[in-house]
């Protein structure tokens, strides 16, 4: 699915959050999101997802403008935060909800999950345990696998690496990797991890105080020198 924005602004007062005049991401794409606290990378996900409203300009899913019509979000899958767990539910509760309002079977959910064992560790699944019982990092899990239950067409992960220990994080980014090759899911993540957005990411968006100030081909790995340079002098 096709993500295209046009003249995009979000004030809070006086103060301009995000200004994109003009962006596409194409079906099939893993953009990687990267740039400094503030500089507007959760902000632009929000708007994608229709959580906030943009004070100017447009998004338009597959050319359905993501403000009108609700379609899209049939093929959407998004982890921005814990906000978006439902903390008196247990992991079975929780996953068997997402599988209700996107139509799985409970076969078809059973297959998945299984898809994601080497995700939970055997930590999450028959423990009996709420939600807002788990560490962190298994609440940063459960969210993702969430997220990608449901095979998106578009998958929206705001700092994915986050709270996980080395191991999963690897896990985390290989099955990022693997929906985007397997399904041709267009997948946006954001993350402060250069490693890892280098290491999988197709195309980097670099954002500064807002604005897409750097638009880098990654196909070969070609954007890691120059976004080392950035932040190497960003933090002189």
């Amino acid at each position: 699915m096709e993500i295209k924005i046009d003249q995009l602004v979000k004030e809070y007062g006086q103060q301009t959050v995000l200004d994109i005049p003009e962006l596409t991401i194409g079906s099939g794409e893993l953009v990687g999101l990267v740039g400094n606290n503030g500089a507007g990378k959760t902000t632009l996900m929000r708007l994608m997802l229709d959580l906030i409203e943009a004070t100017k300009g447009s998004i338009e899913v597959d050319g359905r403008p993501v403000v009108s019509d609700d379609t899209w979000k049939l093929s959407t899958g998004s982890f921005i935060d814990g906000h978006f767990l439902i903390d008196f539910y247990t992991p079975e509760e929780y996953f068997g909800f997402i599988a209700r309002v996107y139509g799985l079977s409970p076969d078809t959910l059973n297959d998945r999950l299984a898809n994601y064992q080497s995700l939970m560790h055997g930590e999450i699944l028959g423990t009996e345990k709420y939600l807002r019982q788990f560490s962190e990092g298994n609440r940063q899990k459960i969210g993702i696998i969430g997220a990608m239950l449901i095979n998106p067409k578009v998958l929206i992960l705001d700092e994915p690496f986050n709270y996980l220990d080395p191991t999963s994080q690897i896990t985390v980014a290989r099955l990022i990797s693997e929906m985007n090759i397997r399904l041709g899911t267009t997948v946006i993540i954001s993350s402060h991890n250069l490693n890892f957005v280098s290491e999988i990411s197709s195309r980097i968006l670099l954002l500064e105080k807002g604005h897409v100030i750097k638009d880098l081909d990654n196909e070969d790995g070609d954007a890691t020198k120059e976004l080392e340079d950035y932040f190497n002098t960003a933090e002189l």
